[in-house]
């Protein structure tokens, strides 16, 4: 293993700044310093860091995370015309994806992770997990879509109806809705299908996990082992 890999599992630094650490000189390999990020450790050497003794993990701690994903970036791990969400988590980008997607112009709650059986459980169509979006329209939503979006919509193209959402009118052109599946652009479409344009979205929850008030677009925080534990 690497011994900025070492540093990272230990103390969840990121790749950077574990590298910084080591360069300054403030770990040691069986008793002598080194600078060298990518020396290579195993579980039978003595290490120290800032004077604490670390242990050479051999298998590699998952990594959960929520970022703010901002308007203007893509969630495919390559993209020759547009930012790619996975380069704002500086130093952590190796072998993460997102936990399916949001459009280019939607920002709001991501979570970023590199393990795919947690990640299934979220975006599988059996599980139901609920998502909570903030929609901006282009006209006012009338009283009669609660309804309309409690029975279920006819999508264009589409040979079922949307399963029930709940809709929370907060102003005549800004509402809440909360859906249980994630069809094709389904936010967009079910407003489209009333005759009405989204000009604004934003994901502010899936399940029981809601975006930080204090995240800022482009902003990411480890997800807690209860939050991990709910999916």
């Amino acid at each position: 293993m690497r011994l900025d890999k070492c540093l990272t599992l230990n103390y969840g630094l990121s790749r950077k700044e574990a590298g910084t650490v080591i360069r300054k000189g403030r770990v040691s390999v069986n008793g002598s310093v080194v600078k060298d990020a990518a020396a290579k450790v195993s579980a039978e050497d003595s290490i120290v860091c800032d004077g604490d003794g670390l242990e050479v993990v051999t298998e590699e701690r998952k990594r959960y995370f929520l970022i703010n994903k901002p308007k203007g970036c893509v969630c495919s791990n390559d993209d020759p015309q547009n930012p790619i969400v996975l380069t704002l988590l500086e130093g952590e980008a190796g072998g993460l994806f997102c936990v399916g997607r949001l459009d280019l112009d939607t920002e709001g709650l991501l979570f970023i992770t590199d393990d795919g059986g947690w990640a299934h459980r979220i975006t599988s169509p059996k599980k139901s997990h609920s998502k909570t979006y903030e929609v901006w329209l282009a006209e006012d939503c009338p009283e009669e879509n609660i309804r309309l979006f409690a029975e279920g919509v006819m999508l264009r193209g589409e040979k079922y109806a949307t399963r029930p959402a709940v809709l929370e009118i907060m102003e005549p052109r800004h509402v809440l809705l909360t859906i249980t599946e994630g069809r094709y652009h389904q936010v967009k479409r079910m407003f489209a299908s009333t005759g009405n344009k989204v000009v604004g979205l934003k994901r502010i929850a899936i399940g029981d996990i809601r975006l930080d008030e204090d995240l800022q677009p482009g902003e990411y925080r480890e997800l807690t082992a209860e939050e991990i534990a709910m999916f």
